[in-house]
């Protein structure tokens, strides 16, 4: 079984989604959908909060915060529902299933008129282990806290001073103020408790924290349209990078490759095995340093002596190696999310990177986007599976909005009884899968 890094994302008046019931994300989740449907607003939340949370709050050169970076990033002000009108409030919840309790992170935007800023008007992190009343890591901006700019936290309670070196697991609330609205206090609480009475060790959010910030920092995002095939062919990356995953781009491809191979001695031999099944007159891949200063990448065929070279690849072979190296890392993060892998991809391939997608997805947490029937014929047992396959498709109340359907086999098992695949119901457009543009 994977690891779940995040396990739900609940949204208000975001965008054209309607997520108020939630959309559940398990060990491999896979979203299909028309163009402008939604699928990519879902994985921009994923984005915005990593964005959010990634480094230490503000860019003192430019007085920019993470928060107002990521909020352009996700659209700005144009993130509010477009059938309502500013100001108007968007509410966004994830939930982690970090400890054995859920922990929910939630966050409420105001979108106002004026110069359409967004600040943030709400901000809760808890857990559901304190059922029906939910126990509160901390609460920021609420009304009932205090109104903006303040809030309160859970704080350990202090046992007598004869052991005054161990806590006790029970808590009370301490308020706190001066939480700024442009940056998240999950960022803000350390820096105000840092000197306080209450050090942020001395809080239950302090090692929750850690973990979910550790975590979603770890987070991979790969859209096949970004991978820069020039970058690929021609970069020489220079030795002594400490570079272990692929970038968006794939430009660091050699360096990566290299790393991971001295890490680890057996990542070599399953490259080339799983680089065998796509070309099987394949003998070897290897990273290497001609001259000593730089890494590139020589591909060893059958019958040749002499390697080819990155720049002498197809464009369809060089997208997967890429995929190759980051599905069947020794070091996954935890969590990879791929846009349309199927790019520039041979069908007859399909399977093999689908197969790579779920043995990857046993070990870490996968999201998969695709407009493609034959990648999505290779996830029909994945119906069978803990996988979560969606269809995006227009909200039957408004023209506007779409919301995901989960997959079942129940609704479609009289045609894969009949030998349909997945796939196949996706590319006549039956209505039972949906997904399409009309």
């Amino acid at each position: 079984m994977s690891t779940v890094s995040v396990s739900e994302i609940v949204t208000k008046n975001y965008k054209n989604l309607r997520l108020e019931d939630g959309i559940s994300l398990g060990g491999l989740t896979v979203f299909i959908g028309s163009n402008g449907s939604g699928k990519s607003n879902v994985i921009s939340l994923l984005q915005f909060l990593q964005g959010c949370l990634a480094g230490s709050g503000t860019d003192d050169q430019r007085g920019q915060t993470n928060f107002e970076d990521a909020v352009i990033g996700l659209g700005g002000a144009r993130i509010l529902d477009g059938t309502l009108n500013a100001p108007a409030r968007i509410g966004i919840e994830y939930t982690f299933p970090i400890t054995e309790h859920k922990t929910i992170f939630s966050v409420e935007l105001l979108v106002q008129s004026s110069l359409r800023q967004v600040t943030i008007t709400s901000e809760h992190l808890g857990s559901d282990q304190g059922k029906p009343k939910p126990f509160l890591y901390y609460s920021a901006h609420n009304e009932r806290r205090g109104g903006s700019g303040n809030g309160v936290v859970s704080i350990y309670d202090k046992l007598p001073s004869s052991n005054v070196a161990a806590r006790s697991r029970k808590t009370h609330f301490e308020r706190i103020q001066n939480l700024p609205v442009n940056e998240f206090a999950m960022l803000a609480l350390p820096r105000l408790l840092e000197n306080s009475e209450n050090p942020p060790e001395s809080t239950p959010l302090y090692e929750i924290r850690g973990k979910l910030m550790d975590s979603v920092a770890a987070w991979k995002f790969y859209h096949a349209n970004d991978m820069n095939l020039e970058w690929i062919r021609f970069s020489t990356p220079k030795r002594g990078r400490s570079d272990y995953f692929i970038l968006p781009s794939g430009r660091n491809l050699s360096v990566v490759l290299h790393n991971l191979i001295q890490e680890d001695f057996e990542f070599e031999d399953t490259l080339n095995r799983v680089f065998k099944d796509i070309l099987p007159l394949t003998r070897r891949v290897r990273a290497v340093t001609p001259g000593g200063i730089s890494h590139t990448v020589e591909w060893y065929v059958e019958n040749c002596s002499e390697p080819f070279f990155l720049h002498e690849m197809s464009d369809g072979t060089v997208r997967m190696l890429c995929w190759a190296i980051i599905l069947n890392s020794p070091s996954l993060p935890s969590l990879i999310v791929i846009d349309e892998p199927e790019l520039g991809i041979h069908p007859a391939w399909m399977s093999i990177l689908a197969d790579w997608i779920k043995r990857a997805a046993q070990r870490t947490q996968i999201i998969v986007t695709t407009h493609s029937p034959d990648l999505l014929d290779q996830f029909t047992d994945q119906l069978d599976e803990d996988g979560n396959i969606y269809a995006f498709h227009q909200d039957p109340g408004s023209r506007n909005h779409f919301k995901p359907k989960r997959l079942d086999r129940d609704t479609i098992s009289g045609w894969l009884e009949d030998g349909w695949q997945l796939g196949d119901l996706y590319r006549v457009g039956n209505p039972a899968i949906g997904g399409w543009p009309w």
